[in-house]
Formats: C-alpha cells, structure tokens, sequence
C-alpha cells in the first residue's frame, strides 16, 4: 500500500469530543508542531488514503472544528458527549457510509502518529480480515484499533467510557496482532507532564510539519 493510494471500504473516527478533565484545559487544541494536536491526528488519518474520515466533536465543539478547516472530513456532533466515549464511537459509526467495510477507531490525542504506520495497520487488516486489528509495541497494545464492519453492532451497544476495549475480552482469538516498532501506538496525552514529553517527539515524527 503506497502514499498517495486510496483505500476503498476503510474509514477512520477520531474521537475528539472529551472534555479533558485531567489536563484542565482542551487538549484537542494544544499546538504541536504549529498545529493543533486534532488536526495533527487528523491529517495524519486523511494522508493514509483513507475513503472516509469522521471527526466527532462534543465539549469543545465550535473550537476543534475550527481547528480541522480545510481538512477532508465529516465532523459529527456528540451533544451525549459526557456519557463516555461509547457515545462518541456510536456518532461516529452513525455518519458512516454504507460502503464501508472497516472503521480505524482513533484518539484525538495521539500526535506522533504517520500514516505510514497506519497504513501497515490497514494493510494488515486486509490481508488477514480479521475482526479486530490492532498494534502492538513491545507486547504493550496500543492504539488505533480497526474493526471489521461485523463487530459494528456490537460497538453500537457498548455503554460507558470503555469505546472498543469492551470486545477485546471476547473476541481475544480473533484479534490481529500487528507488531510495530513505532511507540507511537502506545503514547497518549493526559496530563501537561504528557505534553512536554510529547513536544520532543523522536526523529521519524518531526513537528515543523
């Protein structure tokens, strides 16, 4: 799968509707790099080739999707957005196509993620057509997942703050295991201690970009 090729029946939903209650500010819009980290994570997700991508706003919605202007993609209010991110996932699956065969669910606060590594992921899902795809890093799993259009009931029904972590335990024979080098998959930000660390992101993830 080479930059530059689109990838039919393959979506992504980024969940950025939080209303980052551990960094006490939105983390969505902190600057990496001179972006905002939403739109970091999302023109990472639009340059994979992706057919579709689904951005689902909630606590600070007129901000972030100022933050994505330009961008190719479908922003989905979350108004239940405090309910947890099961209610964020289901928005998000609700804006869809019909075509649509695979989601990579994403957070919104993953910001040394490259579409090269995504591109592996999704790659990896077609080959194996597994129900659930996801990265590893050093045995530690990490994020985004991509679900097959099978388990999208299933999704539907999770409650809570617990998104598609609930199917790891009963699909856990059925989940692809994509081993990647990359630590990116396993780095989020929660906290400012976060943040600063993110802000010296290693070679391979440069932030003039």
């Amino acid at each position: 799968m080479e930059p530059g090729e689109r990838i039919p029946q393959v979506a992504a939903i980024v969940l950025a509707a939080g209303g980052s209650s551990r960094m006490g500010q939105p983390k969505q819009l902190l600057p990496i790099g001179g972006q905002p980290m939403v739109r970091r994570v999302t023109q990472a997700m639009c340059e994979t080739g992706l057919v579709q991508v689904v951005v689902v706003v909630g606590a600070h919605a007129a901000a972030v999707t100022a933050a994505l202007a330009g961008l190719p993609v479908d922003i989905v209010a979350n108004p239940d957005w405090a309910g947890g991110m099961s209610t964020s996932v289901r928005a998000g699956l609700g804006a869809l196509g019909p075509e649509i065969q695979a989601v990579l669910i994403a957070l919104a606060d993953q910001p040394a993620l490259t579409p090269d590594l995504l591109r592996t992921l999704v790659a990896r899902h077609q080959a194996s057509r597994a129900l659930i795809s996801a990265p590893f890093y050093q045995g530690q799993r990490g994020n985004p997942v991509l679900f097959d259009r099978q388990l999208f009931p299933e999704l539907l029904a999770v409650e809570g703050d617990r998104g598609g972590r609930a199917l790891f335990a009963r699909y856990q024979g059925q989940i692809e295991r994509v081993e990647v080098d990359d630590p990116a998959v396993i780095q989020d930000i929660d906290t400012l201690k976060d943040y600063e660390k993110t802000l010296d992101l290693p070679s391979g993830h440069e932030l003039e970009k």
